[in-house]
């Protein structure tokens, strides 16, 4: 667990993460993230919640059909 402090940034605030979450969310400067509210609270993700959906229908679609992606790689 890290705890973060807000620090005036320019005429925002802001929050600075360490450099090991950044290393391990592979974010780097400028790179944008999204903050989506959960029902334990607030998560900061390097990806789009609609991505992430994205991402699982593709792997739920590739796990239906594993037999045949298979086939089709010989």
């Amino acid at each position: 667990m890290h705890t973060l402090k807000l620090t005036q940034i320019g005429d925002a605030i802001g929050l600075i993460l360490p450099r090991e979450v950044l290393e391990r969310l592979k974010l780097e400067k400028g790179d944008s993230v999204f903050l989506t509210e959960t029902p334990d609270g607030y998560a900061i993700t390097p990806n789009s919640p609609a991505l992430n959906e994205q991402i699982q229908a593709g792997r739920e679609f590739m796990r239906e059909h594993r037999d045949t992606f298979h086939q089709l790689a010989k």
